[in-house]
């Protein structure tokens, strides 16, 4: 089949939970499918990475957009748009002429687009559309609101609005809606009026790419947090690692260490280092799996947000014993002790660190049952193919039309 792919992003270097699905998505698929792929990209200094795309996609184009978000015109124009912020910092014309002419020039089975807020740029069609929405966006951003600065609610109250709105109405709109779990789709069922088959197909982990660095002999009991901080529920849950967690671990353990990993640290996060102690900010690393080889627990308190985490899937794959809220692991049919231990509160959250941190024999049977069962059910391999189930669905039902 030809499939002509829209993303907000290069899907290479992995850096983010997005980049690492649609690149091993592309790496899988490109066995059985022709992918066309349409990226946007903030820095012409991006297309050094395409030569890593072209290996699984017939083409790939790039638009540029804004480098920085928060331009005057940006602003400007949300001011003036019923559409959001989202939307309109993350429209490009020059895509939806690209479009057109590609949808002229090549028959496509289908149009997968990644993020409702890359729908705009779709031209009417009568090729079928598949929208993957790894998580709901408005959510996110109504738990943002809620810390944001008085002043500025009322603004981000309005977005927020434009932002629900158009997240529906895109919902509504492509043929196939694909989400990251049963509670991601049940929650689209019971708050709106959303009548389209709406299809999961969760995110996956290469556990035999994690199983090729082993845990390294290190001294002082490790403490890990993974996600890109330009995530709202990543800097969130940081934030409450450090101020609410971290003091009582240290308290029972004062020669732990908590290492913070990730793209995008914000000066905030990288002066954590100088408020808290043995705390270090390892920001972005070349290769995940060094951090897991140090780590001896990997803690995940979020609180907000909907998709799958791959800080939660890298974790168990690397044999790294989980720490979790229950909003980080939901959707993922964890079972609680076995797979991972849960924690609601800072205290709860310390006191099941700890308890890791001071039994090799508790983290040892945690990691292990933990690894096979990413193993069994979330391997890229198998995602992928409910993914062509679904393209092949789709794809033939157009075909007779």
């Amino acid at each position: 089949m030809k499939i002509l792919m829209l993303t907000p992003y290069l899907p290479y270097p992995l850096l983010s939970g997005g980049q690492i699905r649609t690149y091993n998505l592309l790496k899988q698929l490109s066995e059985k499918h022709q992918v066309t792929l349409f990226s946007l990209i903030k820095d012409t200094e991006e297309t050094k990475h395409i030569p890593e795309l072209l290996k699984f996609c017939e083409d790939v184009r790039v638009f540029r957009r804004s480098k920085t978000p928060f331009t005057l015109r940006n602003i400007a124009k949300t001011a003036i748009s019923t559409h959001p912020f989202l939307v309109v910092r993350n429209y490009v014309a020059e895509v939806t002429q690209a479009i057109e002419q590609e949808l002229k020039r090549t028959k496509f089975d289908l149009l997968h687009a990644e993020t409702f807020y890359m729908m705009p740029h779709l031209p009417q069609t009568k090729t079928p559309i598949i929208l993957v929405e790894q998580t709901i966006e408005y959510l996110g951003y109504e738990s943002y609101a809620k810390q944001a600065f008085p002043l500025l609610r009322p603004l981000l109250h309005i977005d927020i609005a434009k932002i629900k709105r158009w997240e529906k109405y895109y919902w509504g709109r492509a043929d196939q809606l694909i989400v990251m779990s049963e509670q991601d789709k049940d929650f689209i069922h019971q708050s709106t009026s959303v009548q389209n088959d709406i299809a999961v197909v969760a995110n996956g982990v290469d556990a035999d790419w994690f199983s090729q660095k082993p845990k390294l002999q290190h001294t002082d009991p490790t403490v890990l947090f993974v996600g890109t901080f330009k995530w709202l529920p990543n800097r969130e849950a940081v934030r409450f690692l450090v101020h609410e967690i971290w003091p009582h671990i240290r308290k029972k353990i004062p020669t732990a260490k908590l290492h913070i990993v990730g793209n995008a640290p914000t000066k905030e996060i990288l002066n954590f280092e100088n408020e808290y102690p043995n705390v270090v900010v390892k920001g972005r690393v070349e290769d995940i799996r060094d951090a897991f080889a140090v780590a001896d627990v990997l803690v995940a308190p979020v609180f907000s947000g909907k998709g799958t985490r791959y800080k939660v899937l890298e974790a168990m794959a690397s044999g790294t014993p989980l720490v979790a809220t229950p909003t980080a692991v939901e959707g993922l049919n964890l079972e609680e002790n076995a797979h991972v231990r849960i924690g609601k509160t800072g205290k709860e959250l310390a006191k099941q660190t700890v308890m890791l941190l001071k039994s090799k024999i508790l983290r040892r049977k945690l990691a292990q049952a933990s690894k096979q069962f990413v193993q069994k059910h979330y391997d890229w391999q198998s995602i992928s193919q409910q993914l062509d189930i679904i393209y092949r669905r789709i794809g033939a039902s157009n075909a007779t039309k």
